[in-house]
């Protein structure tokens, strides 16, 4: 059985309870048998209520929107200081997205970087390098790239041969779904957070329309994007339940 347990929960008002809890099946085998082959770390999920929520286990929590602080709003971890991720449904679904793609992308990449610190150091030359933030589901992360489990919608994410710039095209597998051909490209929608230590410009998002954005622009609150980019002293630990 898995060391790691996750749980699942809503907090949200877009979504009801029994929604949520109906996508955890999914999600499992989502990770149980599609991720943890490919990259080597496995979960247990499960459907908890608010009130039942144990300070050893990771979170999983279904927020209403980024920019509304709610009972787990703008916290970074567990109030045991363990994982925590977050799933903005209500954003979601103003913007005509999959809340479950969304979950599934926030779930992989928790399992994969559960510290938002994880990163693949690319150095062509003796004298540049370039970080790419260990981030397993943004290169593929929009809803067209997504695929069906069971009727849950969820989402692509990338292989650890993506993460190898010298890595040849043939007979190698890049994402889940196969639609990436090449290291370190990324699909229609998709995105990575880059540091050019050579530069010393800080973290630069590059995505598939734009060579490159600065990476701090407009980062989601509660994001781990925002979290990649905010100093771990000024991490927070939930405030648990009014």
């Amino acid at each position: 059985m898995p060391n790691i347990k996750i749980q699942v929960t809503n907090e949200s008002t877009v979504l009801s309870d029994g929604e949520v809890a109906a996508v955890v099946p999914a999600l499992q085998k989502q990770v149980t048998e599609h991720f943890a082959p490919a990259w080597g770390t496995d979960a247990q999920l499960s459907y908890v209520s608010s009130d039942k929520l144990s300070e050893d286990s990771w979170w999983l929590v279904v927020l209403d929107n980024s920019d509304q602080a709610g009972a787990l709003g703008y916290h970074d971890l567990t109030t045991n200081f363990m994982p925590l991720g977050k799933v903005f449904a209500g954003t979601d679904i103003q913007f005509g997205e999959q809340w479950t793609v969304t979950a599934s992308h926030e779930l992989l990449e928790m399992l994969a970087d559960p510290d938002i610190n994880r990163v693949v150091f690319d150095q062509p030359t003796a004298t540049t390098g370039k970080l790419y933030a260990l981030e397993v589901a943004d290169a593929c992360e929009a809803d067209a790239n997504a695929y069906d489990i069971d009727g849950t919608l969820v989402s692509d994410f990338v292989f650890p041969a993506w993460f190898e710039p010298n890595r040849p095209a043939n007979g190698t597998r890049f994402d889940y779904r196969e639609h990436i051909k090449n290291p370190l490209e990324l699909l229609p929608g998709g995105y990575i957070g880059v540091f050019d230590v050579t530069k010393g410009t800080g973290w630069q998002q590059v995505t598939a329309e734009v060579v490159a954005a600065r990476y701090a622009d407009r980062p989601r609150v509660g994001s781990r994007r925002e979290r990649r980019t905010t100093p771990r002293d000024q991490w927070l630990p939930s405030r648990g339940r009014q």
